[in-house]
């Protein structure tokens, strides 16, 4: 030992720790002022850029295939709730171990929570529908989230770590006023996020002027009133018109958009004659006409429910693509949503006479739902929605398949997408017991824009026989149908088979909706007690 060495300098002490479920609850309490604070931003100056649903977008825009259809079949209408729910437990999750890093300094919880914010901006920033002033809300959340971590912190630090010559009680009024601080983030998180999601989704009045509007509206062509053959509800059927809070969702959209009719407008433009913009006063101008319209979705399974049918009121797409006159070679209908989805219909079919595509504003005797494409959808019968039902209508294109791309086409999905012949039984349900004696075996089936001639049915492998077919609306909707057998206790199984009117008939091949619908024949197991 070397006297004339100096002393060694004393260990710092290490820093006080403040208790981990404090230091945990400091971030989520942080995160989600930070969420409650972007979702009202958005709110206030473009509800598409909150951070929380711009990161649910980027999910469903970059799922795998498998992955989006599993979603659809398991969850149906609520894969987008449980989407958002599986974000917001992973979001908790970060934040909790951001908290639980951050026991002795903050600087771990201010990395994970800008971090956060810097992913929202990311995908706010990717968003197809991006312009700069999306940027305000992630902006906002990024500041207020890690603001609100650092003060909270402070907060805790004080409560938790005695100072030189303190005493308990003044622990105790810090951590009075931590829990203070605490649960007033929480209340202002909260009507944070509550008010921007009341003020997102306000299109009331809107709606309800639409809706009185079309009331009075001379309509040129009116859909004729539904026999009182045209289904079997009493069987088991659906009803034939399907109600608006009824009828089948699929989209991408986490947000339903918030437009207003008198902010609608809409140009259709590119390999045309003639370029058109309208509004919807326009619109409402035009000769308006009703059609009643079965539509079907590429995703709906052998037997599946995403199928629905209603009374559209609109405007002839074929007149108003003909007035804006195409140019030689414009093979495809770009239409573009006002959240930035896309989508191509091949054009041949929209200005097939009696196809009878739509630019749709009403629907079954009101303005559209807001989740079913306020103010302005567009409607082709025949065709799988995902390359002609195009919601929230805000462009059309007349352009060529070699130069723009669909969403689902990118994806691997058909570029043409006519819909097949199909047939669905809807009783007995699967694995139900019917009494013994006669049972009545009753369904659905479609072939739009063709409509259906007939509808086979046997049971447990013996001969087909024909099931009397509901009276007929029309070529563009479903067609209920019904059989009656004699059979005796036990296990059975029922199967079923649709024809067209061309003769074509519903294929026995199985098939996945991937890439242009599913096929095969649908099939019910059931008891007879």
């Amino acid at each position: 030992m070397n006297p004339t060495a100096p002393p060694a300098p004393p260990l710092r002490p290490p820093r006080a720790a403040i208790p981990r479920v404090a230091a945990a609850a400091e971030a989520v309490l942080a995160v989600g002022a930070a969420l409650g604070a972007g979702h009202l931003v958005a709110a206030l100056i473009s509800p598409a850029s909150s951070p929380f649903l711009a990161v649910g977008d980027v999910v469903i825009r970059f799922s795998p295939q498998f992955l989006t259809e599993f979603a659809k079949t398991t969850f149906g209408t609520a894969d987008k709730p449980v989407l958002l729910g599986v974000m917001a437990v992973v979001i908790a999750v970060v934040a909790v171990a951001a908290g639980l890093a951050s026991v002795r300094r903050p600087a771990p919880g201010i990395v994970v929570i800008g971090g956060l914010g810097l992913l929202g901006l990311l995908a706010v920033v990717t968003a197809p529908a991006f312009t700069w002033v999306d940027l305000a809300a992630p902006a906002a959340a990024l500041v207020v989230g890690v603001d609100a971590f650092r003060g909270l912190h402070a907060l805790a630090t004080r409560a938790y770590v005695p100072a030189a010559g303190g005493d308990g009680n003044q622990g105790v009024s810090r951590r009075t006023l931590l829990l203070g601080s605490s649960a007033a983030v929480a209340v202002v998180s909260l009507a944070a996020g509550g008010v921007g999601q009341l003020l997102s989704g306000g299109v009331g009045d809107s709606r309800r002027t639409v809706t009185d509007r079309l009331a009075r509206a001379r309509l040129v062509e009116r859909a004729p009133a539904i026999p009182p053959r045209a289904a079997f509800p009493e069987l088991g059927t659906p009803t034939f018109l399907t109600a608006n809070p009824d009828f089948y969702r699929i989209d991408v959209a986490l947000r339903v958009p918030a437009q207003r009719a008198e902010d609608w407008s809409m140009r259709i433009h590119g390999m045309v004659d003639n370029e058109i913009v309208l509004t919807f006063d326009d619109l409402l101008a035009r000769p308006l006409v009703e059609r009643t319209i079965t539509l079907t979705c590429v995703s709906n399974p052998v037997g599946g429910p995403l199928i629905s049918t209603a009374n559209f009121i609109g405007v002839d797409l074929r007149d108003l693509l003909l007035e804006a006159g195409l140019l030689p070679g414009a093979d495809q209908l770009y239409s573009t949503s006002v959240d930035g989805w896309y989508t191509g219909t091949p054009t041949e079919v929209v200005l097939e006479p009696g196809r009878g595509a739509l630019l749709a504003i009403g629907m079954n005797g009101e303005a559209l739902p807001p989740e079913h494409g306020f103010p302005v959808r567009m409607l082709v019968p025949g065709l799988y929605g995902y390359v002609s039902g195009t919601k929230w209508l805000t462009d059309l294109e007349l352009t060529t398949f070699s130069a723009d791309s669909g969403y689902w086409l990118e994806r691997g999905w058909a570029q043409k997408a006519p819909i097949k012949t199909q047939c669905r039984i809807d009783t007995p349900r699967g694995f139900a017991t019917a009494a013994r004696g006669r049972v009545t075996v009753a369904g659905i089936a479609w072939s739009q824009p063709t409509g259906v001639s007939r509808v086979e049915v046997r049971m447990d492998g013996g001969a087909w026989q024909d099931a009397e077919l509901a009276t007929e609306v029309n070529a563009d909707t479903w067609r209920m149908w019904r059989a009656s057998f004699d059979l005796a206790p036990g296990s059975h199984t029922v199967q079923a088979r649709a024809t067209d009117k061309n003769g074509a008939g519903q294929t026995e091949m199985r098939a996945e909706p991937i890439p242009d619908g599913a096929s095969g024949w649908p099939a019910t197991i059931f008891t007879v007690a």
